[in-house]
Parts: C-alpha cells; sequence; structure tokens
C-alpha cells in the first residue's frame, strides 16, 4: 500500500495510529550543524530602513562551510537547527550581530607610517578600505575617514557594528 501525508487510519482511542504514516519533507530533511556545508540564498539589510547591505537572492546561491569564517559566527549561529528549504528572518540588535561600535578603534596613524606600508604613488580618498600587517603576520583594514599631510584617521570597526540587521536565509542544501 501507498501512502500519502495525511494518509492513514484515524488513532484508535488511547492507542497510536492504526498503520503507519509517513514522515512529512520537514522531517526528514537535512539540518545545519557545526560544521555543515551549505548551500543558501542570504540577505543581510539594515533593521532600520530595509536597505539591503548585500544579498545573493536573485543570483548565485553562496556555497560555505560553517565553522571556518566564511560568515560571520553570530549570523552562523542562526543557521543552525534549520533545514533544507526553510525561509527564515532574523532580527538582530547589533550587540547579536556585529557588536556596537568601539570609539577605541577609530585610530590616528602618520602619513609617514601609511605611506611606508602602501604602494608607492597609492593615492587615497576618504571612504577607501585600507589593508595593514598585523604584528602576528595577518592582516586587518579599516576605512579611511580623514587625511591630511600628517596623518590620516581610521575606523577599523566592521562596517555594520552599532547597526542592528535584518539576516534572511533560505536554506537549499545541507551536507
Amino acid at each position: 500500500m501507498t501512502m500519502r501525508p495525511n494518509e492513514g487510519s484515524a488513532p484508535e482511542a488511547g492507542g497510536s495510529p492504526a498503520s503507519p504514516t509517513t514522515e512529512t519533507a520537514a522531517e526528514t530533511a537535512a539540518r545545519v550543524g557545526p560544521g555543515a556545508f551549505l548551500t543558501l540564498h542570504y540577505r543581510i539589510s539594515l533593521a532600520d530602513s530595509g536597505e539591503d547591505v548585500v544579498s545573493t537572492f536573485g543570483g548565485n546561491p553562496a556555497t560555505l562551510q560553517l565553522g571556518i569564517g566564511q560568515m560571520a559566527e553570530p549570523l552562523e549561529d542562526c543557521l543552525i537547527g534549520l533545514g533544507e528549504g526553510t525561509l527564515q528572518q532574523f532580527d538582530l540588535p547589533c550587540e547579536a550581530a556585529f557588536g556596537p561600535r568601539n570609539p577605541e578603534l577609530v585610530q590616528t596613524v602618520s602619513r609617514a607610517m601609511l605611506e611606508q606600508n602602501s604602494p608607492t604613488d597609492t593615492q587615497y580618498e576618504p571612504g577607501d578600505l585600507v589593508d595593514f600587517p598585523a604584528p602576528d603576520g595577518g592582516r586587518f583594514a579599516g576605512v579611511l575617514k580623514r587625511i591630511d599631510d600628517t596623518q590620516a584617521v581610521f575606523d577599523f570597526n566592521h562596517p555594520l557594528a552599532g547597526r542592528p540587521i535584518r539576516f534572511e536565509v533560505r536554506i537549499l542544501s545541507v551536507l
């Protein structure tokens, strides 16, 4: 006998159904867990204005592995437990998304230091994202806010720090 969802015998009084029922697709869908490989569409928008910051909807989906830094950890945390086919939206206050703005991450550097760490004849304008070497050999980036003949002011906060966001996802596949 072939069973379709919602078919089958009614439960007997005080007992279980007289015949088995099939599980729904949502019950059998693969679920996102730590380290999962995902294909998904996602959108990050500003919660106050609705302005999209990034969106894969309408284009190619993203493929990533959780836990290796391809997506911000607070956003990854939203995905845990979601099943294939899920469309979900999360409204995150700044503290739960990219954190509050930290005024200590606005730093002034000398123009000489900036030029020493830049390719020859590089021209900078406010709004430029500039990459710097870290003492441990890594790299970090800051947004140039102001520049003059002697110094430059950079903001090393995440661009979405201090902003509540809306995170929307559609899970296409989970491995």
